[in-house]
């Protein structure tokens, strides 16, 4: 039975601590900072910047590209869920050890479309050979997979925004999951994809299980308490495979009551910050707090759900994070070369102290995107239409 209760505001205080949203730094350089978030979500490389940079007090996003593209203490690949993040290059091998284990799940592509398994290991392993040494272009490495492989892997198609790609690249994902693509620096305006293994020579996924209880013990340090079904959401797992991860390391963890429901932490991890969640906050897309900690009816309370979760979705809006909780949203136009129009649209009118902490989160993403910027303070509409 459970021997220990957690209200939210415990639980939310205690992640905005690790996450580096309670107003001291859990690290002042991006990897060291996306190692403390399980990875930060980089679809949007600028919201990525963001999110790494806003839990620092000093540095623009100039420190993040310099991490990704000189010291490459970070990498850019496909994390959690089969999304573009960017990870600390030094922990690829627990990343690529845990997600490859992870069950790939049902395929979202009609029987016509979809790779067999021979045919995903053919493909998997042409991408590897052909990014050895190289940096390609996604048509470059769509060619060297097709002679590899043969016509069927370039054969045009899966759905894509307007018309078809070809058959291959359905696991791409996959591909970076396993270690064998990550990103390489922009050819002008197009992207590059490289091995992982020019960043980390040596470099080689570790043991699934092995990395599979690590990944488990750094979520649940970062976001617990937590469900086996919350990680299996974080994770891109199924439920059921989750459910039997968490109890074959029930030595290592312990359940306890988490706002009238049974949870997780590691075992002994129960203490909690001496004070209530505080401070304004702004969160791009995809931020991970937004992204990982539950439960969602909690984090985002009444007209929050409705103005910034989108079909129960969490990160396709910034919002406005006043006291660990989703108290509104947030969105910036760019202006000429340096002017940047932030406008916050809280959802009840701010406070003189939470005016000052939004002001000073203004002029921090100024700096960050080394801008100026002009704040406006909007309206939310909530509805069909908002």
């Amino acid at each position: 039975m459970p021997n220990r209760t957690f209200t939210w505001n415990e639980a939310s205080a205690r992640c905005l601590e690790r996450s580096g949203l309670a107003g001291k730094p859990v690290a002042q350089d991006p990897a060291g900072i996306a190692a403390a978030l399980c990875g930060a979500h980089a679809q949007v490389l600028s919201a990525a910047e963001l999110s790494l940079m806003l839990r620092t007090d000093h540095g623009t996003r100039t420190a993040v590209q310099d991490a990704l593209w000189c010291d490459r203490s970070l990498v850019k690949t496909y994390g959690p869920r089969g999304t573009v993040h960017l990870l600390p290059t030094a922990e690829l091998p627990m990343w690529t050890g845990a997600l490859s284990a992870v069950p790939a799940g049902s395929s979202p592509f009609a029987p016509d479309v979809r790779l067999t398994p021979a045919q995903t290991e053919q493909v998997l392993a042409a991408i590897e050979d052909a990014l050895a040494g190289a940096e390609l272009t996604v048509d470059e490495l769509g060619e060297a997979v097709v002679a590899a492989t043969g016509p069927w892997a370039g054969d045009p198609v899966m759905p894509a925004f307007q018309g078809k790609w070809p058959r291959w690249r359905q696991v791409m994902h996959r591909a970076g999951q396993r270690g064998a693509l990550c990103f390489g620096p922009n050819r002008g305006r197009k992207v590059t994809y490289t091995s992982p293994r020019r960043a980390l020579p040596g470099f080689r996924p570790a043991d699934g299980p092995t990395a599979l209880a690590a990944l488990v013990r750094r979520y649940l340090y970062a976001y617990g308490p937590a469900t086996p079904q919350d990680f299996a959401t974080w994770a891109g797992a199924p439920s059921g495979w989750a459910a039997r991860l968490f109890a074959s390391l029930a030595g290592e963890l312990q359940q306890v009551d988490f706002a009238g429901s049974p949870a997780w932490v590691l075992a002994g991890d129960t203490d909690t910050p001496a004070t209530e969640p505080s401070g304004v906050r702004l969160l791009p897309y995809f931020d991970a707090y937004g992204i990982a900690c539950r439960p969602r009816d909690l984090l985002f309370p009444g007209r929050a759900a409705e103005r910034a979760l989108a079909g129960r979705q969490a990160g396709n809006f910034p919002v406005l994070l006043i006291d660990g909780t989703v108290a509104g949203v947030w969105h910036q136009r760019r202006s000429g070369r340096r002017m940047i129009q932030l406008t916050v649209e809280p959802l009840t009118p701010l406070t003189a102290r939470q005016r000052r902490g939004l002001d000073a989160q203004v002029e921090r993403v100024g700096e960050i995107l080394q801008g100026t910027t002009e704040l406006t303070i909007g309206t939310v509409s909530v509805g069909p239409h908002a």
